[in-house]
């Protein structure tokens, strides 16, 4: 048995708890006294506006209505972001409340509170605001480059095929299962609560303190269960912070929750890049230089991490699993009329993984190789690790020859031509593609663990991540399990609550397993270590040995329960873990699709996945989120896009009528494997696996696509309407 229960599939559990019905949302929990808030939203994406709140004010029921001069008169300060590239003049700051301009439309203008939902809903229709339209007036932000332009314009130049690629990476709702909402209230002394669905308290209470102009340590941020992230609740929102200011000043609970419509509205968006990559080639189809320029859109204010995202998120994995010797990338933010950018699930990496793998398969396309061939000539070669990339980061370790081959094979790669034929014969046409994706994740900032196990066999880990669904609490009790040899349904595992957790991370970034997880196997060693004298005492040895729960002398053995329990007393752990470096999981996507030109309807019939997460903890947890992941990059490249009027910025998606998302039906069994490459960088071999279905999956069933239609290509979603007029244009 692999130490701390890697290796090992274990079944969730949290999950009866969440299938009998018994999660505990935000939205589920109401306190006595409490009131209900409603925002009311900007019509338009730009104008001047007189907001009268005064016919509201005086409906049944009505205790407040905030406007901007109420937030100006509390002292409310603008929201926070949470990077701006050096150099970068300061964004427009982002009002809780708008006014007497707003600059999008779902933007907060008021927030109405009331005794019951049903009045603060009428009050809410009862506020008049004035609009003078203003024109639509996009900005540009700031721009920002990496790599080395000199080098990249020597390599072009004796370059024998240079490959031009424009895309796409078309904006997303994230659309979370549960929407946002929040709950506050005030609490003696000053100090205010919050609860809310978030993916850290933390991060949320250092962000929300300074918008309201106190101490983060009289604010808690409390998050029961999450019904999805997916980047999204990463953040705090302008609504958090008026349920706070109303609950302060009319001494009461206030709950806000958001419909779906205002979700379109208000939620970040994800992506939103428009890029063209160039890739210069020799005779032999060999890289020698990458270049990229990409507009991203911010929307109309800089979010927590939305100019992060485009910049120092992804930029530097463009170039991908490849040996390109110079690289160059410039990135021009640009502010637009419409709902503001952020983290979306990959954050920055498929952005990269989709433009780098496209450009491959039309360099292949163009040089008359294979996909597999020119991927093979380009990989970076085992031997070459650690290996520095042009993108400023250096890989640990892969053998992306060896893992694609496992992709081939798995997939019936090289059956495909029989495949084929039996489509055409039905008037079908049948595709394949691959891609292969590499990310950063993990990163080094450190998490802090606290574990408590007492003499009767329980334990509690208070740990600073937030699970949004990926199963924390089952993997973090498997590993402490595990090591201990304890009962895994005796291991609470503590989240989401600032008045017990002193700090945290959050969720984000892949990193919750190898930043929390590493120091829960810290705090595991470290608790065995504390019992080691106990048990040799017991054991009446000099030195005792332990291993898979258990200490062994000459005489015998006793386990860790054993020995707390004949101590009497709890053991403590409290410790911080840092990793030493990033990690890089990467793998191949196979996706088989078939197309029917009479609808431009697409139905994918085989998907194979083969990953190199480095070691695996539970395989039935990774593969729930590889599969998940995955189906939401499918989404991307076949359904999904976040839709505004190209010259108004009005949106045109605001519900799930008009902003299609993948369901069952879209997706076949995906077939997922691992080759496990354990990290180099890692003390436990781990490389993270959150985001990594999303990242391959979009260029895989675009490039399955291109392969149906024979075609160079085409932008994301390819929904049945555009490739109904990609064909019709072809023939």
């Amino acid at each position: 048995m692999k130490r701390f229960g890697f290796g090992q599939s274990r079944t969730r559990v949290e999950d009866l708890r969440f299938l009998g019905g018994r999660g505990h949302y935000a939205d589920d929990i109401n306190l006595t006294g409490q009131l209900y808030g409603m925002v009311v939203r900007s019509l338009l994406p730009h104008a001047d506006v007189a907001v009268d709140a005064g016919a509201a004010r005086s409906m049944p029921g009505v205790l407040l209505v905030l406007t901007h001069a109420e937030m100006a008169e509390q002292g409310i300060g603008p929201m926070v972001y949470g990077f701006l590239p050096e150099g970068a003049r300061p964004p427009p700051p982002r009002p809780v409340i708008a006014g007497p301009r707003t600059r999008h439309a779902g933007e907060p203008l008021a927030f109405v509170v009331a005794e019951t939902l049903a009045q603060a809903r009428d009050a809410a229709e009862a506020v008049l605001v004035d609009y003078h339209p203003l024109p639509p007036t996009p900005e540009d932000a700031f721009v920002w480059e990496m790599g080395d332009a000199a080098r990249v314009a020597e390599a072009f130049a004796r370059a024998d095929r240079v490959v031009e690629l424009d895309l796409v990476n078309n904006r997303l709702a994230p659309t979370a299962m549960e929407p946002r909402a929040c709950l506050a209230r005030p609490l003696p002394g000053g100090r205010l609560e919050l609860i809310s669905g978030s993916q850290g308290v933390h991060e949320i209470r250092d962000r929300l303190a300074p918008v309201l102009g106190i101490a983060p340590e009289i604010l808690d941020v409390i998050t029961p269960d999450v019904g999805g992230g997916f980047g999204l609740k990463i953040s705090p929102f302008p609504e958090q912070a008026m349920a706070l200011v109303a609950a302060r000043m009319l001494d009461r609970p206030v709950k806000w929750t958001a419909d779906r419509t205002e979700s379109f509205l208000s939620d970040t968006h994800g992506r939103g890049h428009v890029s063209t990559g160039r890739l210069a080639l020799d005779a032999e189809g060999r890289f020698l230089g990458l270049q990229v320029e990409t507009v991203a859109d911010l929307g109309a204010y800089v979010s927590n991490y939305g100019a992060y995202i485009p910049t120092l998120a992804g930029t530097g994995m463009l170039t991908g699993v490849y040996d390109i010797p110079a690289f160059h990338a410039r990135v021009r933010c640009i502010h637009t009329h419409t709902t503001p950018t952020d983290a979306y699930r990959g954050a920055g990496r498929p952005e990269a993984a989709y433009l780098i793998e496209r450009l491959v398969e039309a360099a292949a396309r163009d040089s008359g190789l294979t996909p597999m061939e020119i991927r093979k000539r380009n990989f970076i070669p085992p031997e070459a690790f650690p290996y520095a990339s042009a993108g400023q980061h250096t890989y640990d370790s892969g053998e992306f020859a060896r893992v694609m081959d496992a992709a081939l094979e798995r997939s019936g790669w090289a059956d495909f031509p029989a495949r084929r034929a039996d489509s055409e014969a039905r008037g079908r046409r049948r595709g394949i593609g691959l891609a292969y994706y590499i990310e950063i994740c993990g990163g080094t900032s450190g998490e802090d663990v606290a574990v408590t196990v007492g003499p009767d066999g329980t334990a509690e880990i208070l740990v600073g991540t937030q699970s949004s669904g990926q199963g924390h609490e089952t993997a973090y009790a498997q590993m402490l399990a595990a090591e201990l040899g304890l009962e895994m349904e005796r291991i609470r595992v503590v989240q989401g609550d600032t008045r017990r957790i002193g700090s945290g991370g959050g969720t984000g970034g892949s990193r919750s397993l190898s930043q929390q997880g590493g120091a829960i196997a810290a705090a595991a060693i470290s608790l065995a270590e504390q019992a080691r004298p106990l048990a040799a005492r017991l054991l009446q040895a000099g030195q005792v040995e332990f291993e898979d729960g258990r200490y062994r002398a000459a005489g015998g053995s006793v386990s860790f329960a054993q020995v707390l329990a004949d101590h009497g007393m709890p053991l403590h752990a409290r410790l911080r873990f840092r990793p030493p470096a990033s990690t890089f999981p990467n793998g191949c996507h196979v996706c088989e699709i078939e197309v029917d030109p009479e609808t431009g309807e697409s139905e994918i019939l085989r998907y194979t996945i083969v990953d190199d997460v480095g070691t695996v903890l539970n395989p039935l947890l990774l593969k729930g989120q590889i599969v998940g992941g995955a189906i939401q990059g499918i989404g991307q490249a076949l359904l999904e896009q976040a839709v505004f009027d190209p010259e108004s910025f009005q949106p045109l998606t605001s519900s799930l009528i008009d902003y299609a998302l993948p369901r069952a039906a879209h997706v076949p069994e995906i077939d997922f494997s691992t080759v496990e490459i354990p990290c180099r960088t890692h003390p436990l071999g781990l490389k993270g696996a959150g985001e990594a279905g999303t990242i391959g999956a979009a260029p895989a069933v675009i490039n399955a696509l291109c392969n149906a239609l024979d075609i160079r290509h085409m932008d994301m979603p390819a929904t049945p309407l555009a490739v109904w007029n990609v064909l019709n244009r072809k023939t």
